[in-house]
């Protein structure tokens, strides 16, 4: 399978070729302490007017809510930090998406809402100074647990991702250094032609910040990541398309996207699909991925009964995991106290998007399905076990190939519901002699024999 993807540096760096605007010249400081939110939006508005590029110089920026403009280039130079502010109210509440349903959610710290042609690059960073985000989200979620709200922590838990990219088309991100997100790192959601390139997400600093994706990529098409480098605590490059009755409602696809020459050191997976998976995902290719200890899986797929959606024609290749727990790992039933939404005998005041996540999805709609499956040349050293790998009964993953895979593990696990899996060229080499265990399937060929 090969996908054109058209690279959005292209048009963006085209389209942002005119004059500087620094944002000294409009009253920005960068001493770190005053806040330059409304000096770098003057900036940025003036740069759109002429498509310039808004240039700071070396100094931390603290700021809130930057809205990038069609046609601009915010250049963040080596020693240019924009950190953002502690303040909720720095980040104006808008329509959006989060985790895989429409609801009003503030801005992110740099935004690019219903924009064309816009680039962000530079050797500098864009800090979220999540702590106090982290620290929330896990006091809440102290609260919620024993009182079955799980479901809820993540949408009640207002947190600022670091960059949105929203209804927007011909957008180029590149270069910089990403920490501490308050949530999603770099949210590319209902749009087109993004590349993402040579970017550093770290979110391990002074702290593990929960639930801070690395990038998510939702209901997109023609999206290139490639040359990243993420350390995160949540799902590292991630394939998303809305949730449940809301994401059947939207029915927008991920489609058309490419992942190559990255390197996860810290998330869920090297590259996860799902589990928001209600429109669909395909057409995707991801390869050349280095998955480093303390990462638990290689390739996740993940969705729930109540998703819906067709993911099919992946392609996976050339994965190479040290120290991963388990290098094939694919659950349709993912994190019941997460997935689904129940609320709890005696509540009635709820907010309306609990009502949205609590609306019912009919079983044959809510089943998700996956299909048409390549996955070759991965190689795993220190594993714990080779698969992991259940669906249902009504929905079996269907048409899966592995080719080319050295897998040295300490048990083999498990493949359940899989119909038409070819295997080819397999080494699988346990500690404890075990061969994959197969359960009500049909079809699986080319399984080796345990040495």
């Amino acid at each position: 399978m090969r996908i054109q993807v058209m690279a959005g540096v292209l048009l963006a760096a085209a389209a942002a070729h005119g004059a500087e605007f620094r944002v000294s010249d409009y009253g920005a400081k960068g001493d770190g302490k005053s806040n330059d939110t409304v000096a770098i939006q003057k900036t940025i508005d003036a740069a759109a007017k002429a498509g310039g590029t808004i240039v700071l110089k070396p100094g931390i920026y603290l700021t809130g809510s930057l809205f990038l403009k069609s046609g601009t280039h915010l250049r963040v130079d080596e020693g240019v930090e924009i950190r953002g502010v502690e303040d909720l109210a720095g980040y104006p509440v808008m329509q959006t998406r989060v985790a895989g349903i429409e609801m009003k959610w503030p801005a992110a710290l740099i935004n690019v809402y219903e924009q064309t042609g816009v680039k962000i690059s530079g050797k500098g960073t864009i800090d979220g100074d999540g702590k106090i985000w982290w620290d929330n989200y896990r006091a809440l979620r102290r609260d919620y647990e024993p009182r079955g709200l799980r479901w809820a922590a993540d949408y009640d838990c207002q947190r600022p991702r670091l960059i949105q990219i929203y209804k927007s088309s011909d957008v180029d991100l590149s270069g910089l250094t990403l920490i501490r997100s308050g949530f999603w790192t770099v949210h590319i959601c209902y749009s087109k032609t993004v590349t993402v390139d040579g970017v550093t997400i770290r979110n391990n600093i002074g702290g593990r910040g929960p639930s801070t994706d690395g990038i998510d990529i939702d209901s997109s098409s023609n999206v290139l990541v490639e040359h990243c480098d993420i350390d995160c605590n949540d799902d590292a490059i991630c394939l998303k398309a809305g949730r449940d009755a809301d994401g059947l409602r939207v029915n927008r696809p991920t489609e058309k996207v490419i992942i190559r020459d990255n390197t996860v050191r810290g998330g869920a997976a090297g590259v996860t699909v799902g589990s928001e998976t209600s429109g669909g995902i395909r057409d995707v290719e991801a390869y050349r991925i280095h998955v480093l200890a303390g990462v638990p899986n290689g390739v996740l797929f993940k969705s729930a009964s109540t998703r819906g959606g067709t993911t099919e024609n992946i392609v996976i290749r050339d994965i190479d995991t040290q120290g991963v727990n388990t290098p094939v790992s694919i659950t349709l039933n993912w994190n019941p106290s997460y997935s689904y939404a129940t609320l709890p005998q005696g509540m009635t005041d709820i907010p309306d998007y609990w009502k949205v996540l609590l609306t019912p999805v009919e079983p044959e709609k809510g089943m998700p399905h996956f299909r048409n499956v390549h996955i070759s040349g991965i190689k795993s050293t220190g594993a714990q076990r080779a698969f992991s790998v259940s669906s249902y009964k009504d929905s079996p993953l269907q048409d899966f190939t592995f080719e080319d895979l050295d897998i040295e593990a300490k048990t083999a696990g498990s493949i359940q519901n899989a119909e038409n899996w070819k295997f080819k060229n397999i080494k699988i080499r346990t500690k404890d002699g075990s061969t994959i265990t197969v359960k009500d399937s049909k079809g699986v060929t080319g399984l080796p024999e345990g040495k």
